[in-house]
């Protein structure tokens, strides 16, 4: 989270702490979603830090490659194991993991395969180590098997995940709905067929299909094509069977959907363009996070002050001073009028406001400061 003008003194009023609070008392799973370069990173590391604060088992997962999580947490790095962080400050727990989509792949490989012989077949494919990090979605969906598997796993009572921005967040939400639409494509059937007629018996379809790719991208791709898909075969099931379970998870009532935005016009359009394509998917928006807002200094119980006008006879420097605030109030005004856009998509929806801090978050203490807008408690209006 970017430092800016406004410290902790005068800073936007809140109107809605609790709906955080149901996420961390509450809910199993919290989904931080929103535009690129709002905060989400941060303000997910600060929901897993007031959950464990609170005597919780927390974990947070970035999918993100970039270093943020760690850096807000003051740690070097993070891998795909969850790692705990600062043991025996909270009266819970604190864990930290960040997404390795290529050893997530591995262990789904393993997990579903018949045999220790079948999983050996797959991960040694050549095909499969070029696709298994690189191919498009496959990210989005690994992120999904790793937050069931630790969901599954029920060693922790909130996993907090940090996604990309937006759009790519979408990507992450609809990637068990792909998975299924891809098993179900008609060319992911015509390559299972040779596997399923033993390679003796092929239809005149498939092999024509198969001289086709051959002749394009030749013919070691294709054998490498059909050994993957032969190697494959019988694990079809356990991936339906996956894809169906965390898209449940998804829209299971324990799950609840943080929307982090900024109050600007580009980041409020990408917030409520992820708020409706939830609304479609039956998720659950459990909280909405105003991130970086600029100071007001109302008086209590009004979100921005009225404009002052100096009186005839103030000074130069007095006129100059009550010419900036007018300024901020200004700026803070057109601020409220994007986030009433946001609430008017997210009825009934608490917002928790954070403003512009002093400085960057890259510690627990900094991380603190910030929960302490977000819930409503020292340095609260």
């Amino acid at each position: 989270m970017s430092g800016g003008p406004a410290g902790d003194g005068a800073a936007p009023s809140r109107d809605g702490g609790p709906g955080l609070e149901s996420v961390v008392t509450g809910a199993r799973v919290a989904i931080c979603a929103g535009p690129g370069g709002v905060g989400k990173t941060t303000c997910a590391a600060a929901i897993a830090v007031e959950a464990a604060r609170r005597g919780r088992r927390a974990c947070v997962v970035t999918i993100d490659p970039a270093k943020r999580l760690a850096d807000a947490l003051g740690l070097e790095s993070l891998s795909n194991d969850a790692r705990q962080v600062a043991p025996g400050t909270f009266a819970g727990e604190l864990w930290a993991l960040m997404l390795d989509t290529k050893t997530t792949f591995d262990e789904v490989v393993t997990r579903n395969a018949a045999a220790p012989e079948q999983a050996r077949a797959i991960l040694d494919n050549k095909l499969y180590r070029n696709i298994s990090g690189a191919l498009g979605g496959t990210q989005e969906y690994m992120a999904m098997e790793k937050l069931h598997a630790l969901y599954k796993e029920g060693n922790f009572d909130l996993i907090v995940v940090d996604t990309p921005p937006t759009r790519h967040a979408l990507d992450f939400l609809d990637a068990p709905d792909r998975l299924l639409r891809f098993l179900d494509n008609r060319v992911f059937r015509l390559l299972m067929t040779p596997t399923r007629a033993g390679l003796r018996v092929i239809g005149m379809a498939t092999q024509a299909f198969l001289r086709t790719i051959s002749k394009v991208v030749g013919g070691a791709v294709v054998s490498d094509a059909v050994n993957f898909f032969t190697a494959f075969e019988g694990m079809e099931q356990g991936f339906r069977d996956r894809a169906a379970a965390v898209s449940a998870l998804l829209r299971d009532p324990a799950t609840r959907f943080v929307v982090v935005a900024a109050p600007r016009r580009e980041a409020v359009v990408e917030a409520i363009y992820f708020a409706d394509r939830l609304a479609e998917s039956e998720g659950t928006v459990g909280a909405l996070i105003a991130n970086r807002m600029f100071p007001t200094f109302a008086p209590p119980g009004q979100t921005t002050p009225p404009l002052v006008q100096p009186p005839l006879e103030a000074s130069a420097e007095s006129r100059s001073l009550l010419a900036n605030l007018a300024d901020f109030d200004r700026l803070a005004q057109g601020e409220e009028a994007y986030l009433d856009q946001l609430r008017a998509r997210l009825p009934g929806v608490p917002v928790a406001r954070v403003p512009y801090l002093e400085s960057d978050v890259h510690d627990l203490e900094g991380l603190g400061r910030v929960g302490s807008w977000l819930f409503g408690e020292p340095g609260t209006d």
